[in-house]
């Protein structure tokens, strides 16, 4: 390899929001190089979305034959779990990257592996196998890096070879017994996998179960939780850690213990910025400062994109940030884009504030898009909330004893809808109906003639127009 190598752009991090950001930069008519120092197709493709939803989706299947009088009947057995990890390895291809690098390569990228670090103004170092290089970018670098886990300052964790999330979706075997610790999504989501396939499960939260969601949608996953046994401890504090050599000890607030064979410990993520030189540039390694086009503000070379920008750290979301920012380059190289993009335009993540959506893939699922009535409200809007039970002829037709939720937070100056969450079984299918009508700004008067189809769950669509006053 070269001591130097000249390109375009330079994107660190070949997850799927890397991908995307150097592939649009190459239908934008630059070159590109993609550096990577772990597999290509990132987080996402390997320890995070895609094994955790094929972890959870035959335990789903299983449950739902089950709510079903007849198919409930024909139901003689219970998970397979091998056969269920065996499948988990399929979608992760084995945590073999040669597919996706054929696909860079056939995008046009040029791919670098090795270790990314900013050295000064548009110029990478990359250490590899076989020493070091140095990129220097024509006109952008992006840090597509994503995201590593925030582990809590617990007393006795520090050092023990507790699961984080990757050794979660990865494990060859079940354990007998988990502790998770983290009522996030991926605790719940984990837990319930985990519960399925036939581990006690133990979950504990500081704080209540999926807290940055509705309460009454929340309430339903707690519930279901608890119908596979998983035992809960919310609002409680963890005191310490310990392993004897074959079971972790948890010590609560208030005296319980709880032993388990594995210890989860699912408590966030941050930014994975450390080691990449931005300190040198005087940035704050934690979190950077970005506008709508994922430009570093005081440095109009460089850009962050996905988790790495700190905004919504969800992988499609990610990904819909990449296209903006990838354009957004293209576009200032070519003089076409001078200082911030337009609100809603072809180079600014605008959705990112206002119609994220979100699903939680437990069973039941929460599916929310666009804001909250807490954050609604905080974001200085004068809101009006609709919720209701999800009970309509689509649902009971579903499952028997189907129990779900449904909401609608409305601003009230504008009569759009702001924000939507379903909670229930298999209701991450009515998502992007609802993030459509947030993204679009579809008046309330226009929404009530889009007729759901009878009978299905998209029913509650117009339940919540008539409890709203339609």
């Amino acid at each position: 390899m070269s001591a130097e190598q000249t390109t375009d752009v330079i994107v660190i991090g070949a997850g799927a929001v890397g991908e995307n950001a150097a592939a649009r930069v190459i239908q934008g008519g630059l070159s590109a190089t993609l550096v990577e120092s772990e597999l290509v197709g990132g987080e996402c493709s390997y320890w995070a979305c895609m094994p955790s939803k094929a972890l959870l989706r035959p335990g789903s299947a299983l449950h739902s034959a089950r709510a079903v009088a007849g198919s409930r009947e024909a139901v003689t057995g219970t998970l397979d779990a091998q056969q269920v990890l065996a499948r988990r390895d399929e979608f992760t291809s084995h945590w073999d990257d040669s597919s996706q690098v054929e696909w860079v390569e056939k995008t046009g990228i040029t791919l670098v592996r090795g270790r990314a670090r900013l050295t000064g103004e548009r110029r990478v170092e990359v250490t590899t196998d076989d020493g070091a290089t140095t990129l220097v970018a024509r006109h952008a670098v992006a840090l597509a890096t994503g995201s590593a886990p925030t582990i809590p300052p617990i007393d006795g964790l520090d050092g023990l070879n507790f699961w984080g999330t990757r050794e979660a979706t990865s494990a060859k075997e079940v354990p007998e017994s988990l502790a998770v610790l983290g009522g996030g999504v991926a605790g719940a989501e984990l837990a319930q996998a985990y519960a399925r396939l036939g581990s006690a499960v133990t979950l504990i939260a500081r704080s209540a179960l999926l807290g940055s969601y509705p309460e009454p949608a929340a309430r339903l996953v707690q519930q279901g939780l608890e119908h596979d046994g998983v035992t809960l401890h919310l609002n409680t504090g963890t005191e310490s850690v310990a392993y004897d050599g074959e079971r972790f000890r948890v010590s609560l607030a208030g005296g319980t213990v709880v032993e388990s064979e594995k210890l989860l410990v699912s408590t966030g993520r941050h930014p994975a910025l450390a080691g990449l030189g931005v300190e040198e540039l005087g940035l704050e390694p934690r979190r950077l400062d970005t506008d709508d086009s994922g430009q570093v503000s005081g440095h109009p070379w460089l850009y962050a994109v996905g988790d790495a920008a700190g905004k919504v750290l969800l992988t499609h979301q990610g990904k819909y940030e990449a296209r903006m920012t990838g354009d957004a380059i293209v576009a200032r190289a070519k003089g076409e884009l001078q200082g911030p993009p337009e609100r809603w335009g072809p180079f600014a993540a605008t959705a990112d504030s206002y119609a994220v959506p979100q699903v939680v893939f437990t069973d039941p699922e929460i599916a929310m898009a666009g804001r909250t009535l807490e954050t609604a409200r905080k974001d200085g809007l004068n809101v009006s909330e609709t919720s209701l039970e999800l009970s309509v002829a689509g649902s009971s037709l579903h499952a028997d004893g189907y129990q779900g939720w449904a909401q609608m937070v409305v601003d009230e100056e504008r009569k759009v809808l702001v924000g939507v969450t379903f909670a229930g079984p298999d209701v991450a299918e009515l998502l992007h109906a609802a993030t459509i009508a947030i993204a679009g700004e579809v008046p309330l008067h226009r929404l009530w003639h889009a007729v759901p189809a009878y009978p299905t769950i998209s029913e509650v669509w117009l339940r919540l127009l008539e409890k709203y006053g339609l």
